[in-house]
């Protein structure tokens, strides 16, 4: 049981950790152009140096809902974290991780809304871009909608023993 969870909570902390780059860095979409490779996030628009991401005013919105959700996406993992290490010195045994893995399910939702936006918005639309695709911080969101899903639920059903 020790083991499962001390596996867990590496996972949680990798989870964390790829929420913050996956937000962090302007690695979303990746196009080349005649200079080189350019590529934007959620905060700038980069080539070889970095400016303020441009925006339509009817995709705007949709920027800021997804800048939104991975922050509340980052906030609620950490939360998670804070109450899995609380519950596990307080609860008694047989208990089980609900709260934890509320939080951890408020979290996977808000990643979930997050890259949708960004899915349905602005997949393909690049400016000044051939051949855009998506990048490494497009994938760690994805990849962490999947370990958050999997960490809520296993905290749900994970009884201290």
């Amino acid at each position: 049981m020790l083991v499962l969870l001390a596996g867990i909570f590496v996972v949680h902390i990798a989870t964390v950790i790829m929420l913050f780059v996956s937000t962090i860095a302007n690695v979303w979409m990746v196009g080349s152009y005649n200079f080189g490779t350019i590529s934007t996030g959620l905060w700038l628009l980069c080539n070889k140096t970095c400016t303020q991401l441009p925006v339509s005013s009817r995709d705007e919105a949709s920027l800021k809902a997804v800048q939104a959700f991975m922050i509340l996406s980052i906030i609620f993992s950490v939360v998670a974290l804070v109450l899995f290490i609380i519950q596990l010195f307080t609860l008694e045994k047989g208990k089980r991780f609900y709260m934890t893995g509320a939080v951890m399910l408020v979290c996977w939702m808000c990643i979930l809304i997050a890259v949708s936006i960004y899915t349905a918005r602005f997949t393909g639309t690049m400016a000044y871009a051939t051949n855009p695709h998506h990048g490494y911080c497009f994938i760690l969101a994805w990849i962490c909608f999947c370990f958050s899903f999997i960490i809520g639920i296993l905290y749900l059903v994970l009884r201290k023993k």
